[in-house]
């Protein structure tokens, strides 16, 4: 049997706590839809987010951690960890700073950045404007805690250290679902005989579980950083060297994730005009699409960062190209013919899971089977990305993420007339395949060669013809049971397995990451 390699058990562990973390998302979501189905509070609930989230990934999120985990990699690997632990703190201590600052900022100015319109909510009424500027003022204090725990997260992957930030999210899923089960509801959830109590909050107790997991994200973190003997330095040095490299690459970053956090924040706009429950709608078929991609894209990127920045550091520029070609074919061994099979069989699973009505449950399905065909650009878009910040090189992410944002306005635009929410969902992803067809011919011209990825690609789409059409007869012709979800159980499995037929060497070469 082939031995895996550290990077490929990396990315099985990441893979396989992602996977916990998005059944107890599905669990989560079970809750929360049975309770409020399409309705106009949770429009507001899931309207709410958008500013506090792209706070979080302006400052400490995915801004800060890309830019910062190369930086600390080079200086754990040339200056040693008392070194790389007081560069962590003079940036930990600016980022929590300066979120802040920003969170005060938006809590004042909470009323007209909901309601203007080039706001976060337009289209509510006045009664559901109120309830979103409470919900995200109340979210910003989630917000502050997150600045210090992403940082956390990139400081133990810069050890080479996944597993606490891997279990984060699963720990954060925790708070939320106490939320769903004990703050929100108005009638109690019962385990056997025992009724749980029930504290009727509505979505503000959504907001409080959302506080809870992000404490318990921090906290399971803290073995992680005792046993790589941090320790805190109450110092701010903004000259320092090594800041001052972190925050010359966390520049564009930023710019590229404000860029990609406006889409959210155009997406509501935009659907907030639209039907009630098509805030909801959209937002579910992100997170549903958000899922696969999880568990291949990001797994993969997340485990391949720390190793690129090695390889490049060290000069090390064939192994370099050899990492980023095997993980791109790995995703896209993976990512096609899931997305196929999924689309084909999510109506009723969406149905049965989160407990809608056949036409609310079709309105996600039809927003959800888009996103879904977009899975492979975000995938690669992850990887690309990570590749050139790797080669501490923003400025093309940066110009990536730009294009993406005003393709996705202009097409949102041309298409939400006729097609309603499921044009907004089309523009992701027409938006992201282009971004990501764009990073690959620039990184083609640094490093790495299309041949091998064509190839992969024609086998992957053969995959997912073979697999699509096997689970669409199984959808429709098994016995009594076409078009229930039991048979859209047995038709991923079927369709999974017609898939992998035809791409079994590939998978076999997955261990070799």
């Amino acid at each position: 049997m082939k031995k895996f390699s550290r990077l490929s058990q990396v990315s099985l562990l990441l893979a396989v706590l992602f996977t916990v973390d998005k059944l107890l998302g599905v669990a989560r979501q079970m809750l929360i839809s049975r309770q409020f189905g399409l309705s106009a509070e949770l429009d507001v609930f899931n309207a709410a987010n958008n500013l506090p989230d792209m706070l979080f990934m302006l400052i400490s999120g995915g801004a800060l951690t890309i830019a910062f985990i190369p930086v600390l990699t080079e200086v754990l690997n040339k200056d040693g960890k008392k070194a790389a632990w007081e560069m962590f703190s003079n940036v930990l201590n600016l980022v929590f700073l300066v979120t802040a600052a920003v969170a005060i900022i938006f809590g004042i100015f909470a009323q007209p950045l909901v309601s203007s319109q080039i706001g976060v909510a337009p289209g509510f009424s006045a009664e559901q404007m109120q309830l979103t500027v409470l919900l995200l003022r109340l979210n910003l204090v989630a917000t502050l805690v997150f600045s210090v725990s992403g940082l956390v997260m990139a400081g133990l992957q810069a050890n080479q250290h996944f597993l606490l930030p891997a279990l984060a999210p699963i720990f954060y899923d925790f708070g939320q679902i106490f939320g769903a089960v004990i703050l929100a509801p108005s009638e109690p959830y019962h385990l056997g005989r025992i009724a749980l109590p029930a504290l009727d909050l509505g979505v503000e107790g959504l907001v409080y579980g959302v506080i809870i997991g992000a404490l318990l994200h921090l906290l399971i973190q803290v073995p992680g950083l005792l046993k790589y003997q941090f320790r805190w330095h109450p110092r701010l040095n903004l000259k320092e060297t090594e800041t001052q490299k972190v925050l010359k690459l966390m520049g564009p970053r930023v710019l590229s994730m404000l860029f990609i956090q406006l889409i959210f924040i155009v997406q509501d706009n935009i659907a907030s005009r639209l039907a009630t429950g098509s805030v909801t709608a959209l937002t579910y078929g992100w997170w549903i699409m958000q899922v696969p991609e999880t568990l291949i894209g990001t797994s993969i990127a997340t485990a391949v960062l720390p190793t690129l920045s090695e390889f490049f550091n060290q000069g090390k520029m064939e192994q370099f190209k050899t990492q980023i070609e095997r993980a791109a074919r790995n995703m896209l061994t993976l990512t096609i013919p899931i997305a196929v099979i999924a689309a084909v069989v999510i109506l009723p699973v969406i149905q049965t899971l989160l407990g809608f009505t056949l036409s609310d449950a079709t309105r996600v399905a039809a927003v959800t089977r888009i996103f879904l065909l977009g899975i492979v650009g975000h995938a690669l878009v992850e990887l690309f990305v990570r590749s050139f910040y790797a080669m501490q090189k923003p400025r093309v992410p940066l110009l990536g993420s730009a294009l993406t944002f005003v393709m996705f306005l202009g097409i949102s635009l041309l298409l939400t007339p006729s097609m309603q929410a499921a044009g907004i969902a089309a523009a992701n992803t027409i938006a992201y395949t282009l971004q990501a067809v764009l990073l690959l011919v620039l990184l083609n011209r640094e490093l790495i060669s299309t041949q091998e990825l064509s190839s992969q690609l024609k086998r992957s789409l053969l995959a997912a013809l073979c697999g699509g059409l096997a689970a669409a007869l199984v959808m429709r012709y098994l016995p009594g049971m076409g078009g229930s979800f039991i048979a859209a159980i047995l038709a991923a499995i079927i369709g999974l397995g017609a898939a992998g037929v035809i791409v079994r060497k590939d998978l076999r070469n997955l261990a070799s990451l």
